[in-house]
């Protein structure tokens, strides 16, 4: 999910460009002189005002790990590469591998309407069921509004507060959705929507009978032993050792903790919680072809020009809960980020899946885009230092 941070400085980033590093010599160790260390560039990232931040680099020749910053404010414990953390986004990766298994099964069609599946759930205000597909969702381009932007719990501390502990249901996320008029017809423009992996997560239970959370659970977590990954209902509450997440909302008032929240007012769009281990070992099984089958992951990897990322990643595409990001190396890596009060995910994947990085920031951050530019330039940079692509 976006944040307001995220919204309100797209604008500056524009103007000062991303200002990624780029490798300058094409030879491993003459890389490995010239671009900043895992260390070096977490520590870049938390000078911008983070709280804690953790990373984890891998590739064939194994892993490595650079933390720094503490993990809660209240008892100074430093932050540690093994702590758990709210995902936010980066969740509807999940949630459009399980859609793309059920269309490899046959149960669902990527061609499919929404009206087929949920019958009268989008109407009104020109909105219209008949008129969007199962793949439209996915790629972000069935034109429906962002229901988040419109969403009373991430307006304010005191809204925040009033509303953290609330129990939303997907059918009251749709709703909000539904009081505004879509942001184009569908199929014609790119726009970034969660509420399209709200209805995405709808259709998952209609067809299966299961929830959307049931289903990840069944099909990815569990299969890939990822011990520390969570899709939880309504459980405010981060189990065992984890990241404390802190916001002020846009400077609408004090700093706090905003680690215990209720997860259904992000749901199938963004309510999941892994480590950097856990996230690396998925982005790996997935691009390494052992979570879809060849049509499916190929139907995954076909992306659209999402131009409104540019401020933040120019060159982006989208595909089908898959983002494609440049190197400055040449080629690409794929990704999806997420964004939610008090936590950052940032992550990096080759086409083959054979190299990962994945990072976690807690805290604002920067009012401009530094934080963002500097999480971004630690992903490139170690990418392009393995080889790129």
């Amino acid at each position: 999910m976006m944040t307001f941070r995220q919204l309100t400085a797209a604008a500056a980033l524009a103007a000062v460009g991303l200002g990624l590093a780029t490798p300058m010599a094409s030879a491993a160790d003459s890389r490995q002189r010239t671009t900043p260390t895992l260390q070096q560039s977490v520590d870049a990232i938390q000078k911008t005002g983070t709280v804690a931040v953790v990373a984890q680099s891998t590739g064939p020749d194994g892993r490595r790990y650079a933390t720094t910053g503490v993990s809660d404010t209240a008892t100074g414990r430093a932050a540690r590469v093994t702590d758990k953390f709210r995902i936010a986004s980066s969740t509807k990766a999940f949630v459009s591998t399980v859609m793309l298994q059920l269309v490899g099964e046959g149960r669902v069609s990527l061609d499919d309407t929404v009206e087929h599946w949920l019958p009268g759930l989008v109407s009104g205000n020109g909105n219209d069921g008949n008129a969007i597909t199962v793949r439209q969702l996915l790629n972000h381009t069935s034109g429906l509004f962002n229901y988040t932007a419109d969403f009373p719990e991430i307006a304010s501390v005191a809204d925040f507060q009033a509303d953290r502990y609330t129990t939303w249901t997907p059918q009251q996320l749709v709703g909000i959705a539904m009081r505004h008029q879509p942001d184009f017809a569908p199929g014609t423009q790119w726009e970034y929507s969660n509420t399209n992996y709200i209805v995405a997560g709808m259709i998952i239970q209609k067809a299966t009978g299961h929830t959307w959370q049931q289903e990840v659970t069944r099909r990815v977590i569990r299969p890939l032993g990822l011990r520390d990954t969570s899709a939880p209902d309504t459980s405010a509450r981060i189990p065992g050792q984890h990241l404390h997440g802190y916001s002020d909302f846009g400077g609408s008032g004090p700093t706090i903790d905003v680690t215990s929240v209720n997860p259904t007012a992000a749901g199938s769009a963004g309510a999941m919680i892994s480590t950097t281990n856990d996230l690396s070992r998925f982005f790996s099984a997935l691009l390494g072809g052992k979570l879809l089958r060849p049509a499916q992951l190929a139907e995954m990897k076909t992306t659209v020009r999402a131009t409104s990322l540019d401020p933040v990643w120019p060159g982006a595409r989208y595909g089908l809960g898959l983002m494609q990001i440049p190197l400055t190396c040449g080629g690409f890596y794929y990704s999806h980020a997420g964004d939610l009060m008090g936590y950052t995910t940032r992550d990096g994947v080759s086409a083959d899946g054979r190299r990962t990085v994945v990072l976690e920031a807690t805290g604002d951050g920067a009012s401009d885009l530094s934080t963002e530019t500097a999480q971004n330039a630690l992903i490139d940079t170690q990418l392009c230092a393995a080889g790129g692509k």
